[in-house]
């Protein structure tokens, strides 16, 4: 018998692939699904973005193997982007890779900074891919808490007494992913300041900056943060793009080259329709942003609604792609909360649990859904 390796002990397949089998069994069953549990954006790119890709099939170096770096046209774009949105500068030769996605970079980071037996602080709750890729890699996963009372923010309190002396990175993402904290340009000046006392490599995982919030905010806006830090950043939510898997890493040139290390052992470069497309979609203007917020803002009233119809009380402080919402008093278990919706009224709902002990008590609804489907789904209660 041919066995897996020991690392796949620590882990388990990932919720949503395992939880969306189930989903589409009852799909195929008849069943008048209605999905609110995943971020998978269901709106379309820009049409600038559809041709871009369109036209650079025709081109004669379209079907080649690509630079690990990707484009040089394609990394300037990303400067000028967070050159525009976030006045951020950014070398685009040394200090921007392009990567498939953001997920991608996570464990690219992990092999390049973490050896066996290193400490990693991981949100709770958080998304869950930090926790497995520490562990795939043979790190120690060290939660810190984050409550709706601090706002979902760390509580550097708490933080100072632990025994730091492991930890080599640690994860933040805001706006946050599953609660749409917003965080705040002070939030990030303090976790730059504890990343440089205690000499840990900070990563903000940025993809919905732009979603809901009249404030979009970069990590590296803060001085001094590139000496400690880098961001993950991705088109997935803000530009439709979430099955392109396009993505970028940002930081000084050394970090950004050890990631680069481990990336060009493991893939080759993104297609090059793709860049292109990448390309155009980097260049939107705030008339973009301002059309897709308009649409999402009409679907959050009504998962407000739906939520509010379950006995949940929302996190109205939230932005991006969710509503965060914690389920009625009495309420034991979130899981068997949406799996009794799942199976009595065809609704997928996300359980808090899945992003840590501290979202038990919690639901998470995705905006992906046309406004229609979520009216109907208030209406099946």
């Amino acid at each position: 018998m041919i066995t897996t390796a020991n690392r796949l002990n620590t882990v388990e397949e990932y919720y949503f692939s395992s939880k969306l089998r189930e989903v589409r069994q009852l799909a195929s069953e008849g069943k008048p699904i209605i999905n609110m549990g995943i971020g998978s954006p269901d709106l379309a790119p820009s049409k600038a973005v559809i041709d871009a890709v369109a036209l650079a099939i025709q081109d004669e170096n379209a079907h080649g193997y690509q630079s690990y770096q990707g484009l040089p046209e394609l990394r300037s774009s990303m400067a000028a982007f967070y050159k525009n949105n976030f006045q951020v500068e950014l070398n685009p030769n040394t200090e921007i890779l392009p990567l498939m996605g953001s997920k991608e970079g996570i464990m690219h980071i992990s092999l390049a900074f973490l050896n066996e037996g290193d400490q990693v602080l991981i949100p709770n709750p958080g998304y869950p891919t930090y926790t497995s890729v520490t562990n795939l890699v043979g790190a120690e996963a060290v939660y810190y808490d984050l409550a709706e009372a601090n706002n979902w923010e760390p509580d550097f309190a708490a933080l100072e007494k632990l025994d730091l002396s492991k930890v080599k990175l640690m994860w933040i993402g805001y706006p946050h992913m599953p609660t749409g904290a917003r965080g705040s340009l002070e939030l990030f000046e303090n976790l730059v300041a504890f990343a440089k006392k205690h000499q840990i490599l900070l990563v903000n995982d940025n993809p919905y900056s732009f979603v809901l919030n009249d404030n979009p905010m970069s990590l590296l806006q803060v001085e001094g943060a590139k000496d400690v830090a880098l961001e993950l950043n991705s088109l997935s939510k803000t530009f439709n793009m979430a099955g392109w898997r396009v993505g970028m890493v940002s930081g000084n040139a050394d970090l950004i080259d050890a990631v680069l290390r481990v990336k060009s052992n493991m893939d080759s470069g993104m297609f090059f329709g793709i860049q292109k497309g990448a390309i155009e979609a980097l260049k939107s203007d705030q008339s973009w942003f301002d059309s897709m917020n308009e649409i999402y803002k009409r679907r959050r009233v009504l998962t407000e609604q739906l939520a509010e119809k379950l006995g949940c009380k929302v996190y109205k402080e939230g932005v991006g792609l969710f509503v965060w919402a914690k389920l009625p008093e009495g309420i034991q278990s979130a899981e068997k909360f949406i799996d009794q919706i799942l199976h009595e009224k065809y609704i997928f709902i996300a359980p808090g649990t899945i992003f840590g002990s501290n979202g038990e008590g919690y639901i998470r609804f995705a905006l992906c859904v046309k406004e229609e489907k979520v009216q109907e789904a208030i209406d099946r209660f």
